[in-house]
């Protein structure tokens, strides 16, 4: 059963860090793109990152560049979320997904459970 599971969540204060985790079992992890997503009270879940098989290529939301890095390391089944200067907008559930397409999937095929970010000003 695949099942990715997301750590690293909590409280910061603006202009912090936070790094997320996403191990995830159960797949061929270096044969899917990862993507992290985000959830706020009230909104609908929006597009944070992705990184392709290798993790040669990434994307980012305009929100999030520049502050955030997206990584992984297929020796370890592990995506990564790097946050840095977080701002109150960036409170958000952040949630892991892949997926086996190669880049940019319509939609993606596994989900986490997702880890709650908040940021306080």
């Amino acid at each position: 059963q695949v099942q990715p599971v997301e750590s690293g969540g909590g409280l910061v204060q603006a202009g912090g860090s936070l790094r997320l985790s996403c191990a995830a079992s159960g797949l061929t992890f270096s044969r899917h793109v990862m993507g992290w997503f985000r959830q706020a009270p009230g909104q609908e879940r929006e597009f944070v990152a992705a990184i392709s098989w290798s993790g040669g290529t990434t994307s980012y939301a305009d929100s999030v560049k520049g502050r955030f890095t997206i990584s992984r390391d297929n020796a370890k089944n592990t995506l990564y979320l790097q946050m840095n200067n977080l701002k109150p907008e960036d409170r958000a559930v952040y949630y892991c997904a892949a997926d086996r397409s190669y880049w940019m999937p319509e939609s993606y095929e596994y989900w986490g459970q997702g880890t709650q970010v908040t940021v306080s000003s």
